[in-house]
C-alpha cells in the first residue's frame, strides 16, 4: 500500500535527511525563521480578533515541532500507532508534530483531537479534513487552534493540506523551513506517506491546497 501511495503522489526515491537537505536546499540561505517565545505581531492581532482573551493563549513551541519532525520523518515514534498500512500515516504523524508543539490535548469525544492508543483517538488525530475541522474550529475547547492561511502567511510549525483529485485534501505535510519570498518551490515540508523531509512543495502532484497558521493553544 506505502508504495502504491508514494506512486500517487509521485514521491521521489528514499534519501538519507542530510542528502535529502543537501539537494533541496540548493544555496546556503538561511531559513526566514528564528525560535521567539511568543507569536509574531500578525499572530497576535489574530488572537485579538475574536479568539479569545489573550492572556488566555499559550504559546506553540514551532521550534520543538520542527525538531520533532526531523527526529521521526524517516523512522516511527513507538509511543504512535503506525497507520501506514491503515490508510496512511501522514496526519499521525502532523498531530505528533503539533502536540510536541503544543502540549494540550482534547478528549471532547468525537470533536476533539487526542491520542490514548491506536484503538482510542480521534478521528481528528488521524484523518486529515478532521484535522483541519479541528485547529480552525470556533469554540474556545483546550488544545492547538489556526486559521486558514496562505503561504505567504505560513510558518515553520505550520501545515498544509494538499488535494491531488476531485477537491479531497488527502495529505498534511509540515512545513519546516521557508525561504523569501514564499512560493511552493522555496518552502520545504516533512510528511509520512511516504516518508520526507526538506521535500519542496512543489514536487506533490497536487490540484489544490490549504495552509493552516497555529495561532496558538487553549490550556485545559
Amino acid at each position: 500500500m506505502r508504495s502504491l501511495f508514494a506512486a500517487f503522489l509521485g514521491l521521489p526515491h528514499h534519501l538519507l535527511p542530510e542528502e535529502r537537505r543537501e539537494r533541496n536546499r540548493g544555496g546556503g540561505e538561511a531559513p526566514r525563521w528564528k525560535e521567539s517565545p511568543l507569536p509574531p505581531v500578525h499572530t497576535l492581532e489574530r488572537m485579538r480578533k475574536g479568539r479569545g482573551p489573550l492572556h488566555d493563549i499559550l504559546p506553540y513551541d514551532r521550534g520543538a515541532a520542527v525538531r520533532y519532525a526531523h527526529r521521526w520523518a524517516y523512522d516511527r515514534n513507538p509511543a504512535y500507532y503506525d497507520f501506514s498500512e491503515l490508510g496512511g500515516d501522514c496526519t499521525n504523524f502532523a498531530s505528533q508534530c503539533l502536540y510536541t508543539g503544543s502540549g494540550v490535548m482534547d478528549h471532547t469525544p468525537t470533536f476533539g483531537w487526542y491520542y490514548i492508543s491506536g484503538n482510542q483517538k480521534s478521528p481528528s488525530w488521524s484523518g486529515v479534513p478532521y484535522f483541519y475541522n479541528f485547529l480552525t474550529r470556533k469554540d474556545s475547547r483546550p488544545g492547538p487552534f489556526g486559521t486558514e492561511a496562505g503561504l505567504g502567511e505560513l510558518e515553520p510549525g505550520d501545515f498544509i493540506q494538499l488535494s491531488f483529485a476531485g477537491g479531497i485534501f488527502a495529505h498534511d505535510p509540515i512545513v519546516v523551513e521557508i525561504r523569501q519570498p514564499a512560493f511552493p518551490d522555496t518552502i520545504l515540508v516533512a510528511a509520512h506517506s511516504q516518508d520526507a523531509d526538506f521535500r519542496p512543495l512543489n514536487t506533490y502532484p497536487y490540484q489544490a491546497l490549504r495552509g493552516i497558521h497555529i495561532l496558538g493553544v487553549r490550556p485545559r
